[in-house]
Order: structure tokens, then sequence, then C-alpha cells
């Protein structure tokens, strides 16, 4: 598939992020954007935690509890 075809594919939200790097960016702009992204994302992950432990009246006894609970499917050959 062509770079053409998969721009297509994108969303409103994805081609308004492409128009911001019109200009040429240099490597460290890059990294420096994708630090934010990361950054913006992990904060977004840490608040939705944040609510449901909020939500559900959690301890710290509750979390370590859940740290060592074992919820692995169990190991098959077939598969």
């Amino acid at each position: 598939m062509n770079s053409t075809s998969q721009i297509g594919n994108l969303n409103q939200h994805q081609l308004e992020i492409l128009k911001l790097f019109t200009r040429e960016l240099d490597e460290n702009d890059l990294v420096e954007i994708k630090r934010l992204i990361v950054k913006y994302l992990a904060d977004k992950i840490t608040k939705m935690a944040d609510e449901i432990w909020d939500k559900n009246n959690w301890t710290n006894e509750d979390m370590e509890r859940l740290l060592k609970t074992h919820k692995r499917t169990p190991y098959n050959p077939k598969n």
C-alpha cells in the first residue's frame, strides 16, 4: 500500500496533526514532539486509572492483593 492510499484512511484529527508538520522538523523537534505525545497519553491513562481507583474505593491493601493475584490463562500446548 503506498502512502497516498494510506492518507485516505486517516480521520480528520489525524489530518489536522499532519497539517502542523508542513514545515521541516529537525531531529530534536521530532523527539520533543514524541515526548509530549507520550506524556499526554501517560497523563490521560493515569487520570483514568485514578478515576477507577476512586470509584472502587480501593486502598493500598487492595493494590497489593491485585499485584499478587495471578489471573493468567493456563498454558495450553495445543495453541
